[in-house]
């Protein structure tokens, strides 16, 4: 029966309010979009498995068997450890059967890095709009792209629905190493305690925190001394390159600040992705033959390309002070960020400031 049971029909009838409202206060284009956002989410979660019955079956194959395992320790920590809001999140599997969950389609103007916003009802406004298509996400870049804008599609393999379902552990992220899947699941479920719409820095920057000093504790908790300073090496890596993206990005910014006529500026945009592309290849040297960006870098390398590597985390030291002045005290410091996200923006801006 296609209505389920109680939690399934509670679901329907979030999905059915998102829409409604898309219905009432938006375009028939957007309308289209939600309804696809809307038929996404209804297939996962009615593609759910519970975890715990999976697992009593002798079939399962043991790779599965260990992920899911792993799974429901790290749900245990989370909840009883790090205070998360655990409820029935990451107790279910789902297998997408696709590469991503999600593709998200970026957009900026060709001479300049600031992207292109999409407000939504619950998100707030962010820099881009993501379909559970790749065929989806194609067609509506195509259509971006027609109109003069550089365009950037990429696959996202777990989001977070911020309360309004639960959470599943879906089938592509089950190739990631236990560690960082363990700093996933805390980064996704710190967004379901404080989210503040359209402060993308810092939702990200709080989530971040979260993810790190969870996944130390937890590492700790298992004695997994040696995996410590493998999740600071992902850390120190991804901070080299977001650092060298953003100092290509500043002088792409300087030059569509120039007088350079529109000619000019393609050439000279040009020769900056191809010194981005050839430092990225110096900075390599230092990775022991790590590679995990090269995928990235394969890419374009347009504005709307470079405008994903922001400095999400720029406010992570923030954090990382506010959680000692909570004398490490995972609530009390949850209790703090909650009367910085309460305020208003310019209030909480002020604050920021003031710290820095």
């Amino acid at each position: 029966m296609i209505w389920g049971n109680p939690t399934q029909r509670a679901n329907l009838i979030k999905l059915g309010v998102l829409i409604l409202v898309s219905a009432l206060l938006l375009s028939c284009e957007t309308v289209g979009y939600y309804t696809q956002a809307a038929r996404g989410q209804l297939a996962i979660v009615f593609g759910r498995e519970d975890i715990q019955r999976l697992l009593s079956e002798q079939s399962l194959p043991a790779d599965l068997r260990d992920k899911f395992n792993e799974v429901l320790l790290i749900r245990e920590y989370a909840l009883s450890e790090l205070k998360l809001p655990v409820g029935e999140n990451y107790a279910s599997y789902v297998d997408v059967d696709r590469e991503h969950v999600v593709w998200n389609v970026f957009a900026a103007p060709e001479f300049s890095t600031d992207p292109v916003n999409w407000c939504y009802p619950i998100a707030g406004c962010v820099s881009y709009r993501g379909y559970f298509s790749e065929a989806g996400a194609e067609r509506y870049a195509a259509e971006l792209a027609a109109d003069g804008f550089d365009v950037y599609t990429g696959g996202i393999d777990a989001y977070s629905t911020l309360g309004w379902f639960d959470d599943s552990l879906l089938s592509t992220v089950l190739t990631r190493a236990n560690y960082q899947l363990a700093g996933l699941i805390f980064h996704e479920l710190a967004h379901q305690v404080v989210y503040v719409p359209g402060d993308t820095t810092f939702n990200e920057s709080f989530a971040t925190t979260i993810e790190r000093e969870g996944l130390k504790r937890w590492l700790l908790h298992r004695n997994q001394v040696e995996t410590i300073a493998q999740a600071q090496t992902d850390v120190d890596r991804q901070r080299q390159f977001v650092d060298l993206v953003a100092r290509h990005r500043e002088r792409l910014d300087t030059l569509y600040e120039s007088d350079s006529d529109a000619s000019e500026m393609r050439v000279a945009k040009a020769r900056v992705q191809q010194q981005l592309r050839d430092n990225y290849e110096q900075l390599k040297l230092s990775w022991d033959g790590y590679a995990g960006y090269d995928n990235w870098f394969s890419r374009s390398l347009n504005n709307a390309q470079l405008s994903t590597v922001s400095s999400y985390n720029d406010l992570v030291p923030f954090f990382d002070d506010l959680l000692r002045q909570s004398g490490d005290d995972l609530q009390q410091f949850f209790d703090e960020v909650d009367k910085l996200a309460r305020l208003s923006e310019e209030e909480r801006q002020r604050r920021l400031e003031d710290w820095l």
